[in-house]
């Protein structure tokens, strides 16, 4: 029998030298390798660019929310600060658990221990907002610090309830309505505060402001207890509500009750009995404008001590940021005020209140 002869393969021999690849394969090969090394950097560098693009677009967001377009606050050199704080507990009206932030003015832990008792200014946030615009675009706790610096007010506390209702834009109005306690949530913060800090628990002590709907929250609130706070300030707020956000489905009645516009002249025998000072100011530009100024001409009327302002500007934070001093100092004068909280008429005629405009 004859052998069998073995014929190997045209490229037997590249098979044996490369392992097993062809030898044009393997020049092909290395290309390929290059080409998809290219390609993976190239999506690598263009990946990174969006990703920080976004990173930037997300953080220029995020800090012009946090600070509505102003630098981070700053403080003035050889100020002392004041601390900010948040305290969180179990709201029964709401049901659930809440949070409010306050200031605390320098020297304060020296002056609480020996025994000394502080005024509140509580403050209420705008929709869409939370309890940290007031610090953080508003410049809250720089001012305060620099006008205790300059001894131009005297230490309080400054108490800012976070009213939100976990969603960007829906509004609560401060009030009790079917969407929630808010009204009653704003008197659990008072007593949170008269329970944890040395506070002067009296109305004259006490003042409530804000700024859009907080600046409606805050009059509805006190001009509704008036044995709970002595001082309101309102920042460019409106004074009638309407069948819209948590009010869409309330009677005639409610509205009404919580349209400070329409209840404030049954409100002169209690006035005669709570002195009750208010500062109101508006942008003059702010469409709302006309509608406050005779709200405040009503409440002087129905004996309220009013000081009301037109001023320049809308209904923005450059507003709000700019007339901070002068709300603070409003509520640090009547604090102090020694014959400002005298009862009936005689008290009312002293302290008419002014318009500026």
């Amino acid at each position: 029998m004859c052998p069998v002869e073995q014929v190997e393969p045209a490229h037997a021999g590249d098979y044996r030298a490369n392992g097993g690849e062809p030898r044009a394969d393997r020049e092909e090969r290395p290309r390929r390798s290059r080409r998809t090394l290219v390609k993976t950097l190239v999506l690598l560098v263009v990946g990174m660019w969006i990703a920080f693009g976004i990173h930037g677009v997300m953080s220029y967001g995020h800090a012009y929310y946090k600070y509505r377009g102003f630098d981070p606050p700053k403080e003035a050199h050889g100020v002392s600060p004041g601390r900010l704080i948040s305290v969180r507990f179990y709201s029964t009206a709401l049901r659930q658990r809440r949070s409010f932030d306050v200031y605390l003015p320098p020297g304060y832990a020296s002056e609480a221990a020996a025994g000394h008792r502080f005024p509140v200014l509580y403050l209420l946030h705008g929709s869409p907002g939370g309890a940290s615009l007031f610090p953080d675009a508003a410049d809250l706790g720089v001012d305060v610090d620099r006008m205790l610096a300059r001894r131009q007010i005297s230490p309080f506390l400054v108490a800012m309830p976070n009213g939100g209702d976990g969603s960007f834009r829906r509004d609560t109005e401060w009030a009790n309505t079917p969407h929630g306690a808010y009204e009653s949530f704003v008197l659990e913060v008072v007593q949170q505060m008269d329970s944890r800090f040395p506070t002067l628990a009296r109305r004259r002590s006490r003042a409530i402001g804000g700024l859009s709907e907080g600046a409606y929250g805050a009059m509805n609130v006190a001009l509704r207890h008036l044995n709970t706070f002595g001082i309101a300030e309102s920042w460019s707020g409106y004074f009638i509500q309407e069948r819209a956000g948590p009010f869409r489905h309330a009677s005639l009645a409610a509205i009404a009750a919580n349209s400070p516009a329409t209840y404030v002249g049954s409100l002169a025998r209690r006035l005669r009995r709570y002195p009750f000072h208010a500062y109101i100011y508006m942008g003059r530009h702010d469409k709302t404008a006309p509608g406050a100024a005779g709200f405040a001409l009503e409440l002087r009327r129905a004996g309220g001590r009013v000081t009301f302002e037109f001023v320049r500007g809308s209904h923005d934070w450059e507003l709000w940021r700019k007339m901070m001093p002068r709300s603070l100092e409003y509520a640090n004068r009547w604090f102090h005020s020694r014959t400002g909280w005298r009862r009936g008429g005689a008290a009312a005629r002293a302290h008419p209140g002014q318009v500026t405009t």
